[in-house]
């Protein structure tokens, strides 16, 4: 070991750094989730973009874009087996032709039916494990954190 870089910095960042923590509680939950929705054939990711066009209107993509935080590149390429699964349509907004919506489709709907039980059953068992037993706390907290640039 150096000295400029003792293992007490290794330490330090093992039991200070959030953004480790988050990243590992991210995967581990993330994988809890996946698993719970294998049954449908849908990835959390999958299930968070679906539910998001699960509203009276349309979105535009940049709209979706911000509600997942993601890049409407990365978004857009996890439109498309989705929509070739026809459980969505990206179509061009008729107030701006550059713009595209995105519409949950019946299949959608219907798929997503069948995904919000294995969803909640999950939810149920990942808020037995929190200290703040609704995940209130922990959500206000990770809101704070997500919108603070």
């Amino acid at each position: 070991m150096r000295d400029d870089l003792p293992l007490s910095v290794t330490h330090e960042v093992r039991d200070r750094c959030l953004c480790l923590h988050l990243q590992r509680a991210a995967r581990a939950i993330g994988r809890r989730f996946d698993e719970a929705l294998r049954p449908v054939d849908l990835t959390n990711g999958q299930y968070s973009i679906l539910v998001s066009l699960n509203r009276p209107e349309a979105p535009r993509i940049g709209d979706v874009a911000y509600l997942l935080a993601m890049d409407r590149t990365t978004l857009t390429a996890n439109l498309k087996p989705l929509e070739r699964r026809g459980l969505l349509t990206v179509s061009p907004d008729p107030q701006d032709r550059r713009s595209r919506r995105l519409q949950l489709t019946d299949a959608g709907r219907d798929l997503l039916v069948q995904a919000v039980p294995l969803w909640r059953s999950t939810h149920d068992g990942v808020d037995r494990i929190l200290h703040d037993k609704d995940g209130a706390v922990l959500r206000a907290d990770l809101l704070a954190l997500s919108f603070s640039q």
